[in-house]
């Protein structure tokens, strides 16, 4: 670690390019006047050039200034290093804040993965409108070329881009110097006389980065000079594709989506690639980190040739993919539903612990009678999967299950459904109605009851 604040001496061969012009036109741009800004400050080289650059130009361009320091506590000196960060805001009169975060060392990810999730959580908390991060040409060469030797589709290869949302809330993830290279910024440091911190697992070649950045990309360089600006240029075109891709997955979930879920028949006309591009495109959008290629494509082929009356559920990371009748449906980890029994007492609101609550309004001629209500203790339960209703007084009465089954409601929502009893009699079943011996007649005090999610 340089504890002074003198930087480490290294020759540098590329004359100091115009960061602050390039950072001011950047800011103005993306609209950022006026807007709470927050650097994220690991303490080495880069992340240091980015937060004094940015606290050159909070006066000119308008914006307010603070810094976040994530302390993983992998390392032997990250208590030295958030201190070194906490003295260089103190001098430099910005705002700190530094996070102590858990990392496991046995998460299946990779401790590298695991780090940077943590991070970028901790970024998605902070009290401002856009964290601003340091990475820059040579980091978006080494994504690109790890993505690609990790089989990555098109929005991997995509590498980073200079603007998204964290994790679609409100704060913008910005990178303004992706079209600097590491030596621009070292000879800025240099320049400026400036002091940072290098972390010594940043040399450790067991690290795939590492083993990029200092043993393979070397070599490159010498056959390949400009490769740092063609990589860069080849992740342009990949995040083009990947913005097509997403125009025409949106395009065919057009035709393909009934009522929030896919058409197994729509999906099944779609080409080959394109049924994989749209399956791909449900899934994220619905919180779903971005399927394997390979996993993909045999999900696909499942979903497309089970039996018709096959009812396939494929489950990955707690959630699962479900297909019933020509529907896929994308199914969360429900919350526990406590089971037993609920009276209900007259109360115009019953909880359901894990399923919501029952309302219940008044009404005239219509829901269920008050006046049978009032000959037995009425309760509320799970409907067990067993039992007669009688819905319309114009047809017998039929099992539970064969309505169910007429009104396609999907096999794992049915015990998750409310019922009413009124002693051991089924009254009224969510999504289904009352019975018709319950039903208030014309002019009877009635209850309309209605189950919210």
């Amino acid at each position: 670690m340089a504890s002074s604040k003198k930087p480490r001496p290294s020759p540098v061969s590329t004359a100091p390019a115009d960061l602050p012009g390039r950072l001011r036109e950047f800011l103005q741009t993306h609209h950022l006047v006026g807007q709470r800004l927050c650097v994220g400050l690991s303490g080495g080289l880069d992340s240091v050039v980015l937060l004094h650059l940015m606290q050159r130009l909070r006066a000119e361009v308008d914006f307010t200034l603070s810094a976040v320091h994530v302390h993983h506590g992998l390392s032997p000196q990250a208590d030295a290093w958030a201190a070194f960060c906490a003295d260089l805001c103190a001098d430099w009169a910005i705002p700190l804040a530094v996070v102590r975060v858990a990392i496991d060392r046995r998460d299946p990810r990779g401790l590298e993965a695991a780090a940077r999730a943590a991070r970028y959580a901790c970024f998605a908390e902070q009290p401002c409108d856009g964290v601003v991060l340091a990475q820059h040409r040579d980091d978006q060469a080494e994504t690109l070329l790890h993505q690609l030797l990790r089989g990555a589709g098109v929005k991997g290869l995509a590498a980073m881009p200079a603007l998204r949302r964290l994790e679609d809330g409100p704060i913008r993830l910005l990178r303004p110097l992706l079209a600097h290279e590491r030596a621009e910024l070292r000879a800025y440091a240099e320049t400026h006389k400036l002091a940072w911190i290098e972390d010594e697992s940043n040399l450790d070649p067991v690290y795939s980065r590492n083993f990029l950045r200092h043993q393979v990309l070397p070599l490159i360089e010498r056959r390949f000079p400009a490769y740092r600006a063609t990589l860069a240029r080849a992740a342009r075109h990949f995040a083009d594709c990947d913005h097509l891709l997403d125009d025409l997955a949106r395009e065919d979930a057009g035709r393909v989506m009934v009522d929030d879920c896919l058409s197994v028949s729509g999906l099944a006309a779609l080409a080959p690639a394109r049924a994989r591009n749209l399956l791909r495109h449900y899934l994220t959008g619905r919180g779903w980190p971005p399927p394997p290629a390979d996993w993909l494509e045999q999900a696909l082929a499942q979903l497309l040739h089970a039996r018709p009356d096959a009812q396939l559920r494929l489950t990955v990371a707690g959630r699962s993919l479900v297909r019933y009748r020509d529907r896929i449906h994308v199914l969360e980890v429900l919350p526990a539903a406590a089971g037993g029994t609920w009276p209900w007492q007259g109360q115009p609101v019953l909880p359901l612990p894990g399923l919501g609550h029952l309302e219940f309004a008044a009404a005239e001629g219509e829901g269920v009678s008050a006046a049978r209500l009032a000959l037995g203790p009425v309760t509320v339960r799970l409907y067990p999967g067993a039992g007669q209703l009688r819905p319309d007084c114009r047809r017998p009465r039929r099992s539970v299950k064969k309505l169910f089954q007429e009104l396609a409601v999907p096999p794992w929502q049915r015990g998750r459904t409310p019922a009413l009893y009124c002693g051991d009699h089924l009254v009224w079943l969510a999504g289904v109605g009352v019975d018709c011996a319950y039903q208030a007649r014309p002019g009877e005090p009635g209850w309309l009851i209605s189950w919210r999610r």
